[in-house]
């Protein structure tokens, strides 16, 4: 090699992976704010003398916002850029949660308002985060590398309750139900500090040189999207405009996509689940210690977080050896929520090694199985990805308002665990059925009804 080739061979930067750091790391900050009531709910419901009831429609205050606020929170990062945007969220989440610390000082119907109230506000702080993550991840990486990155942040769900649940469990045996707010809330000011200083656009970041840029920019990373926040919108025909509106009919029409919301919708019962009611459970049912509970709830989401890699990988496995789309995507659901509906079993042993076995068995499944974004991103129309993936999230987080009231009334009236089990795993088995006799193909959809060509 001459001198000259030498000289022009610079070698390539990879800072893209440093930011999915970042985007991991607090994205599991994130998870764990959504779990800490579940955490304390065993010490604030004797606290406070809540019912099961009413902490179910705690629990649920989170998803009431966090649906509604989905699209303004598209719309703010589409406004102001990822930076900006992403950091005011985490700010304003960290601060929501810290102050839930302060509930303790009221009493009655002032502490279940002021509580419901904080959770509402946490919920429409955290809306833009799963976004901004896309966002980002558009931004900083090539189509080659893209399915891997998102694997790896949405893991982080798994990831926060792995790392976090003893952590906090700890916390309230230690120092009481208020520090595990004030713990959380703090380490995500802190993380906030961090993100002004690490996050960039491609094309700003001090530490990306020309060639890193130039090779995301060849696979297809959107390098000007927070250069120019007009740069976000997808580049289709610009003739075509599409009929908000009438767009949204349409994919409520279209048989495969409501499967596929469906779908979504079942599996994150069992998501909510874990995040709401599990760590009571093991308090109330199985009679463990909150500490003991903290550690015993990491068990499951370590395997949730192994299984979530796991279904990501072998469904990519299994197109590269030939499958068809449908086939490889939907084998690793049928497998995931055949296990996940094991949780049924824990109503029929005693053991508590055997309820820990069959929980992590059914939050495995349940990791093989999330494929949902990955079917979104097969079957999004290429004119309204953002408000198909919009709506997909609208449904799927719906179960965070259902599920944790259904169960808080199931306990009321049955006074154990057995039917909120049952109505977690036949969630399972309705999303299994959903993807294999509604879903049908899984292809891309092509609108015909809600885009018009604008006159030359």
């Amino acid at each position: 090699m001459s001198l000259t080739a030498e000289a022009g061979a610079v070698r390539r930067t990879n800072v893209r992976w440093s930011i999915l750091v970042v985007l991991f790391v607090v994205t599991t900050i994130n998870f764990a704010d959504r779990a800490t009531v579940s955490i304390a709910g065993p010490e604030i419901s004797k606290a406070l003398a809540l019912s099961p009831v009413q902490m179910g429609y705690i629990f649920s205050a989170f998803a009431w916002s966090y649906v509604l606020a989905q699209l303004p929170g598209g719309w703010l990062l589409d406004r102001f850029g990822s930076k900006t945007t992403y950091c005011a969220a985490l700010t304003m989440w960290s601060l929501f949660t810290m102050v839930q610390g302060t509930v303790g000082f009221l009493t009655g119907g002032a502490a279940v308002a002021a509580l419901f109230l904080l959770r509402l506000a946490v919920g429409a702080a955290e809306a833009p985060s799963f976004p901004g993550n896309g966002r980002i991840t558009s931004a900083w990486f090539p189509a080659s590398e893209r399915g891997f990155a998102s694997a790896i942040f949405n893991s982080a769900q798994y990831f926060a309750t792995a790392l976090f649940a003893p952590i906090m469990g700890w916390i309230v045996h230690t120092f009481g139900w208020q520090a595990v707010f004030y713990f959380m809330g703090g380490l995500g000011l802190l993380m906030a500090m961090v993100w002004t200083k690490v996050i960039y656009g491609p094309k700003s970041h001090p530490r990306a040189n020309q060639a890193e840029i130039d090779y995301i920019q060849a696979g297809g990373a959107l390098v000007d999207l927070d250069a120019d926040p007009a740069a976000s919108k997808v580049e289709v025909d610009p003739a075509a405009q599409v009929d908000t509106l009438a767009c949204l009919k349409e994919l409520l029409s279209t048989r495969m996509l409501v499967g596929v919301y469906v779908f979504q919708f079942c599996i994150n019962v069992m998501t909510y689940f874990f995040l709401t009611w599990f760590p009571v459970y093991l308090v109330t049912e199985r009679h463990m210690t909150i500490l003991k509970a903290g550690f015993v709830a990491s068990l499951p989401a370590i395997c949730g977080f192994v299984g979530g890699v796991l279904g990501g990988w072998v469904s990519d496995r299994l197109l590269k050896a030939g499958w068809s789309l449908s086939a490889a995507r939907k084998t690793p659901i049928v497998a995931g929520m055949l296990m996940a509906m094991a949780m049924i079993a824990c109503n029929y042993v005693e053991s508590d090694m055997l309820v820990v076995f069959f929980m992590s068995l059914a939050f495995f499944g349940k990791g093989v199985g999330a494929l949902g974004w990955a079917v979104v991103s097969d079957t999004s129309p290429k004119e309204a990805g953002g408000l198909s993936g919009a709506l997909f999230n609208t449904f799927g987080n719906l179960a965070g308002i259902v599920t944790p009231i259904v169960i808080g009334y199931i306990l009321q009236a049955t006074g154990n665990f057995a039917g909120a089990l049952v109505f977690v795993g036949a969630s399972a088995a309705v999303a299994l059925l959903s993807m294999l006799f509604v879903v049908g193909t899984i292809d891309r959809v092509t609108l015909s009804r809600s885009v018009a060509k604008t006159p030359a």
